[in-house]
């Protein structure tokens, strides 16, 4: 299972009745997904809302809410992807906010995932600004050393150099890229679908390093891994687009109905040499509300006959025994 944007709220922004009415929605729809028994559930980024600027006991209060929420039985696995508002934009990231992000998801950056033979690599695209700071300069370099365990990994072993022959083997399957930002694209204006960008934002162009990564950063990516398959957030939108017309990206939109009147996430059936997705919506919000609206005028009005009608007999008696006199 995929998601994104979760976004929960934090004690600056959020209001305590917005918290608890989106909340409540996320928790019963992820509880409710779970009957579909995923193996692994990934999130992809901005799980919180404030996580960029939350104080230590502000963060705990948030850690707290999203394991209630996001609980899920033994045999599923849940890994979580860093967002820039987990830790802040490039410029307000630091050391600390990663390290206590990871520390509470158990999540390293740049790794390689592996499970029933399919490789997954998790990127931390918020480091990927290619400005040479600590955090992106160690991003790059991990990067690297997992591009060349997995061409390693996919050479035969008898025309391996001797490097390749002394690394530790990963299945010889292209690997999937899971990461928050897109890959470069100018806009949203080739997006489609009824969870795309709403017609007045696809034509607003992208701004690098922003909205999506770099060209730079991007094709760096795309020529270190060769993936197959690569699932992004950030945008709140879906769009489905194919890089150098053979590597499919699918931004998958995010899981809060305060982002969005029709969120969804994907389902996906993944092997090492295929890989099969399917988009499951949750109901629209408008919907919803009607529904309450509806269900509440309803009970208005049986509440009203049941207290009135009792009153109505009475009137209608008095004036039939007034007739007869």
């Amino acid at each position: 299972m995929f998601l994104s944007d979760t976004h929960l709220l934090g004690e600056i922004k959020g209001h305590w009745l917005d918290k608890l009415r989106r909340e409540w929605q996320m928790e019963r729809a992820f509880q409710t997904a779970l009957l579909l028994q995923p193996d692994v559930v990934f999130i992809l980024g901005d799980v919180f809302d404030e996580g960029k600027w939350s104080r230590s006991q502000a963060w705990a209060d948030d850690v707290r809410r999203f394991q209630r929420m996001f609980r899920h039985p033994a045999q599923t696995e849940l890994v979580v992807i860093v967002g820039n508002h987990d830790i802040g934009f490039h410029y307000e990231m630091t050391t600390y906010k990663l390290k206590r992000f990871e520390k509470v998801f158990n999540f390293t950056s740049e790794i390689i995932v592996t499970r029933k033979g399919v490789n997954f690599v998790l990127v931390n695209s918020v480091a990927l600004e290619g400005d040479g700071c600590t955090i992106c300069s160690l991003a790059e370099a991990k990067l690297m050393e997992l591009s060349h365990k997995l061409n390693c990994s996919q050479q035969e072993q008898k025309h391996s150099n001797k490097r390749c022959r002394e690394m530790e083997q990963l299945p010889a399957s292209q690997p999937i890229l899971l990461q928050h930002y897109p890959l470069y694209r100018r806009s949203d204006s080739e997006c489609t679908g009824e969870d795309s960008a709403p017609p007045e934002e696809k034509n607003i162009p992208f701004k690098q390093k922003y909205d999506v990564l770099s060209q730079e950063a991007s094709q760096k990516l795309i020529w270190w891994f060769h993936p197959r398959l690569i699932l992004s957030g950030h945008t709140h939108s879906a769009c489905e687009v194919l890089h150098d017309g053979k590597i499919l990206e699918v931004s998958v939109p995010s899981f809060s109905w305060r982002n969005r009147n029709n969120p969804s996430f994907i389902m996906g059936s993944i092997t090492p040499t295929d890989f099969s997705l399917q988009k499951c919506f949750l109901p629209f919000e408008s919907r919803v509300f009607t529904i309450y609206c509806a269900a509440g005028a309803l009970l208005v009005v049986l509440l009203l006959a049941h207290f009135l009608m009792p009153s109505f007999y009475f009137a209608q008696c008095l004036i039939s025994k007034h007739k007869a006199v």
